[in-house]
């Protein structure tokens, strides 16, 4: 078994963990998350979380990227495994950079493929297509399931511009580490409801 050490590799200016033995670098880069707001007719697509963290809250139909596969692949398939959704992708509505927990989420705008059908998948307890004003608010699962319905809001009735970014406080600092809560999870395993 490789016995990995942490020390900064030749040619490099990051510590990282390296094989003591024969010098191979365990290079650790941030995760994708890819997800969608998928809505109908003014409705927005939400589903509650079967699995931790945050069993039992309401987010988006999101998660981990898979090796070999796109942005859009992975908001297609998580739709699909979360509420057994066929969508289509409308654009790149926002991307998230939450560098405290290693991630970029990619959050897509998108409608269904054809009329809308979707039920619960395995990483969900309920789904349902919420009015804006019906939308469960505290007990939606994440800070950046409220920042992409907010910025489906604003963008709902026009074309899409430059995707959203992360929000930032008045003291220029990431909303999200300035109070902690950010992630969809702290596992490769759990954010977002991937299961990767």
């Amino acid at each position: 078994m490789p016995d990995f050490v942490r020390q900064i590799p030749v040619g490099d200016n990051r510590e990282r963990s390296v094989c003591a033995s024969c010098g191979h670098v365990d290079y650790e880069n941030p995760k994708i998350v890819a997800g969608s707001v998928v809505s109908h007719d003014g409705l927005v697509l939400l589903c509650r979380r079967a699995i931790a963290p945050r069993i039992g809250f309401w987010t988006l139909p999101a998660g981990y990227l898979e090796l070999g596969e796109t942005v859009e692949a992975g908001a297609r398939r998580e739709a699909s495994e979360e509420a057994e959704a066929d969508i289509e992708l409308d654009g790149i509505l926002a991307v998230y950079s939450i560098a405290r927990i290693g991630q970029v989420q990619i959050i897509f705008r998108a409608r269904f493929a054809g009329e809308p059908a979707f039920a619960a998948g395995v990483e969900s307890q309920d789904v349902r297509l919420f009015a804006w004003d019906d939308i469960p608010w505290s007990e939606l699962a994440f800070p950046s399931v409220h920042w992409s319905l907010q910025a489906w809001r604003d963008s709902q009735n026009s074309p899409l511009g430059a995707p959203r970014g992360t929000p930032r406080s008045a003291d220029g600092g990431l909303e999200a580490e300035a109070n902690g809560s950010a992630s969809f999870g702290p596992s490769r395993h759990d954010a977002f409801g991937a299961s990767a």
